[in-house]
């Protein structure tokens, strides 16, 4: 069970005196625009059927922006290490070190979508859709960001392509970091950019919002089962873990949807 060494990618991508920016920030970055791109391609081509105008992934980005920054932050600070920013409250505002919850920042561009919605008299469930076809591509730079920080490794394993993590002690884990960018990122984009053809995914709202939901929940509880829990909260009971906790109601959610976008077609 030797392993394969970790490849050890300075965290930090570039420096300028004392200004540090980090690959964590860049795939944020990268993420948000080739998202907005990919989405105003899709309204102008694939996506003629939504009520959207071209212009709204613009309009919507800095609101996502926000929703993502703000909820996933919050979410992680309270539910996933809530012991060690109560004695170092400043350290929440310390975005450059990593610590942010999926399904904070998931709650945080909803209500951000939800506000946009509301705002510019657009269907919900039309803005949610565009996002929801983009979104993974973000996901995807987002875990590799992370398996350059050596962090979220996965549990021991004796596969072969095992890989012995800095902060991980001696023995190979799986990168379930990688794991996530091929599932919850390339995978489940490809099958929604195939769902996006459909002219009825753009006619009646809630088909990709539906399947992405779905879809990330169900790889998200498969993975976790190679990754290693949160230190500070370990596993819940026998091998359930935090992560997949809060993947069940995304699941239902996302069949619920995709349910009632079926029978709205049927109407």
């Amino acid at each position: 069970m030797n392993g394969i060494p970790f490849p050890n990618i300075d965290p930090i991508a570039l420096s300028i005196g004392p200004l540090q920016i980090h690959w964590y920030a860049i795939a944020y970055l990268v993420g948000f625009l080739a998202a907005w791109f990919v989405a105003a391609r899709i309204l102008k081509t694939t996506g003629k059927g939504s009520p959207l105008k071209p212009e709204v992934p613009e309009d919507l980005l800095p609101w996502c922006i926000l929703g993502v920054i703000l909820g996933g932050r919050l979410v992680y600070v309270l539910v996933y290490n809530p012991t060690l920013y109560w004695y170092n409250p400043l350290d929440a505002f310390k975005l450059w070190q990593g610590g942010m919850a999926f399904h904070g920042g998931l709650i945080g561009v909803i209500t951000a979508m939800f506000l946009y919605a509301r705002a510019k008299k657009y269907p919900f469930l039309a803005v949610t859709d565009i996002a929801a076809v983009v979104t993974p591509i973000g996901l995807c730079l987002g875990r590799i960001a992370n398996f350059i920080n050596g962090e979220l490794y996965g549990r021991v394993t004796s596969l072969p392509w095992g890989i012995v993590f800095p902060n991980g002690g001696a023995l190979p884990r799986h990168p379930s970091q990688l794991y996530e960018a091929l599932l919850e990122g390339v995978v489940l984009f490809i099958v929604l950019m195939a769902l996006a053809r459909r002219k009825d995914a753009w006619t009646h709202h809630g088909l990709l919002s539906g399947v992405f939901l779905s879809g990330y929940a169900l790889a998200r509880v498969l993975i976790e089962f190679a990754r290693e829990p949160d230190a500070q909260i370990g596993y819940l009971f026998g091998s359930i873990t935090m992560g997949q906790l809060l993947c069940v109601p995304m699941f239902a959610a996302g069949l619920g949807i995709i349910w009632v976008w079926k029978r709205a077609q049927k109407a």
